[in-house]
């Protein structure tokens, strides 16, 4: 078994013909899984955040497309295109933010291309193994990161993270908290401050839980602690997830990543962005042309059924914000660390890649 998976969960796995999906709103409290059948199925688990993070949305969608290919695969090649491409469609409107869904879909759209005329169940087959690959692939990436990622960090550094950018919103082994797995492998004495992460509270429910599985020293603070902790040098380093980065290094991530960063520009403590060379979206000049996703209002008012804000008050709920490059000390991805990045040098990145 690969180190990055855990004897005592999995974020997606593959049982009996299914996807099944840890579901991330129960947690910490319960380790529940969502078994889905269909694209429809996997698409509404990504909409009710039960999966999330953009390379686990990623890996969910691909697993989305074989679903359908599966329950069609006797079908004749040109119903079972048809269904293919429904699939295909309701996939990509499941959540807009995080590039690594449409990403993975057109890595199965690809495949799908180099199977016309095959057989439905030649071709259902193979995209099968094309999203077990994608999520092994995943694996590969993040450990690639966190060996990159961890050379940034001192013998002994305390972290502050934001949202959940591990195991849980991956395949394995995590995008920021790959960097903060790896260099505690590596023999380092890493401390983590975990931010909350309102109001879906990432934070305090998934990263704090799922680094109290590793062992990792983890403190959990409230969102706006950051300024007090960093004023008082208790932070040696920011390190995030993204779920898109733009051509010139704008980064696209959880709501209230900005603020950190401007935070630690203002004390002078390195702002890291981890993210897989699939979430940067060459298609998009900067960050205000991503897409931010606006969700419902009850988030904010309240949670779990319980609601603290009177009724009929006005509420804004967007998911994201967009973090200029300028602020970005750093992007670790599987190719390498590239400092203060900027259009030029995301292009020869990119150009480099395989």
């Amino acid at each position: 078994m690969d180190p990055s998976r855990h004897a005592s969960y999995a974020t997606l796995r593959w049982r009996d013909g299914a996807l099944e999906l840890l579901d991330q709103r129960a947690l910490p409290d319960e380790q529940l899984y969502v078994r889905c059948e269909d694209a429809a199925s996997v698409a509404k688990a990504i909409r009710d955040m039960v999966v999330r993070g953009a390379p686990a949305i990623g890996c969910a969608a691909a697993y989305g497309v074989a679903l359908e290919a599966q329950r069609f695969a006797a079908s004749p090649r040109m119903e079972f295109d048809e269904r293919l491409e429904s699939a295909f469609r309701v996939l990509a409107e499941s959540r807009p933010t995080a590039v690594n869904l449409s990403w993975a879909l057109q890595q199965m759209r690809t495949h799908v291309g180099t199977r016309v005329g095959a057989p439905s169940s030649e071709t259902a087959a193979s995209l099968l193994a094309c999203a077990h690959q994608i999520l092994e692939e995943d694996i590969r990436l993040n450990r690639a990161m966190g060996e990159h990622g961890a050379q940034l960090l001192g013998q002994s550094a305390r972290v502050l993270t934001h949202c959940n950018a591990g195991a849980l919103a991956t395949a394995g082994h995590g995008t920021a908290l790959g960097v903060i797995r790896s260099a505690v492998e590596a023999g380092k004495q890493i401390e983590v401050y975990a931010d909350e992460t309102r109001p879906f509270l990432q934070g305090a429910r998934l990263t704090a839980w799922e680094l109290q599985q590793d062992g990792i020293p983890v403190t959990l603070i409230a969102d706006s602690a950051a300024a007090f902790l960093m004023a008082r040098t208790r932070i040696d380093a920011v390190i995030v997830g993204a779920d898109r980065v733009a051509a010139n290094g704008d980064v696209a991530n959880k709501i209230g990543t900005y603020g950190l960063a401007v935070l630690a520009r203002r004390h002078g403590i390195p702002f890291y962005v981890a993210c897989p060379l699939s979430t940067i979206d060459v298609t998009v000049a900067t960050g205000a042309e991503i897409p931010i996703e606006e969700r419902s209002a009850d988030e904010v008012a309240g949670y779990r059924g319980i609601r603290w804000a009177p009724q009929g008050i006005a509420v804004a709920n967007p998911v994201f914000d967009v973090t200029p490059a300028e602020l970005v000390s750093a992007l670790i991805t599987e190719k390498g660390v590239v400092r203060e990045p900027d259009a030029a040098k995301i292009a020869a990145l990119m150009n480099t890649a395989p």
